[in-house]
Order: structure tokens, then C-alpha cells, then sequence
């Protein structure tokens, strides 16, 4: 079975940096996309970013194509979440998750099957 773990969550100030991190129980990086999506309480659960299966292209809502990196490191089994100039509307859980969307639907939530349990995030002003 495969398990998600994130980490790297926390609290940082406006402006700040963080990398979130998600390791893989298995060698799924090879054969599933991977994704970034986040959400607050009341809302609907948002999508960030994802990394596609095969050769690796990137996609990112408009939000945070600019602030945002997602990675992969498949030796390590890890999806990575480089997030700069963090702005207090970025609070929020963060999940990673896995699957194999359609090309066209990458960047919605039913298309990953994996998911983890998600990391908080906390900017203050």
C-alpha cells in the first residue's frame, strides 16, 4: 500500500521560505504524477502544483507560479515543495498526493488516488 508522508510544515513570517517534503512508501514516482495541494478550513481543498509521470513537466495554478517550485528526486523517493516570499494567505494544510490524472484533468483533486496526511502551514504578517 502506498503512504505519503509530509513534512517541513511549520511557522514562518511574510517573506520567508519553506520546503515541504513528501516521501513515497513506494516506487511510485516512476509511474504516478505528483501534486502539491493545499486548504483552510471552510474551503475547498486547492490545487498548487504538480509534476507529471513520464518526463517530468510541471504545472502550477497562476497564484503561485512565480513563488513556487515542485520537485522530484526519485532515488530519494521524494516530492519537494519549495515555497519563497510566503504571504500570510498562503496558511493553510498542505498535502501531497499521487495518481494518474488525465493530462488535462492535473489539476484536480480526484485524479490522485495517494494522498498524505498533510503539514501545516502558518504565515503571520
Amino acid at each position: 500500500q502506498v503512504q505519503l508522508v509530509e513534512s517541513g510544515g511549520g511557522l514562518a513570517q511574510a517573506g520567508d521560505s519553506l520546503t515541504l517534503s513528501c516521501v513515497a512508501s513506494g516506487d511510485i514516482l516512476s509511474g504516478y504524477s505528483m501534486a502539491w495541494f493545499r486548504q483552510v478550513p471552510g474551503k475547498e481543498r486547492e490545487f498548487l502544483a504538480a509534476i507529471w509521470r513520464n518526463e517530468g513537466r510541471t504545472y502550477y495554478t497562476d497564484s503561485v507560479k512565480d513563488r513556487f517550485t515542485i520537485s522530484r528526486d526519485k532515488a530519494k523517493r521524494t516530492v519537494y515543495l519549495r515555497m519563497n516570499s510566503l504571504k500570510p494567505e498562503d496558511t493553510a494544510v498542505y498535502f501531497c498526493a499521487g495518481g494518474v490524472p488525465i493530462l488535462s484533468a492535473v489539476r484536480d483533486s480526484r485524479g490522485y488516488r495517494h494522498w498524505g496526511q498533510g503539514t501545516q502551514v502558518t504565515v503571520s504578517s
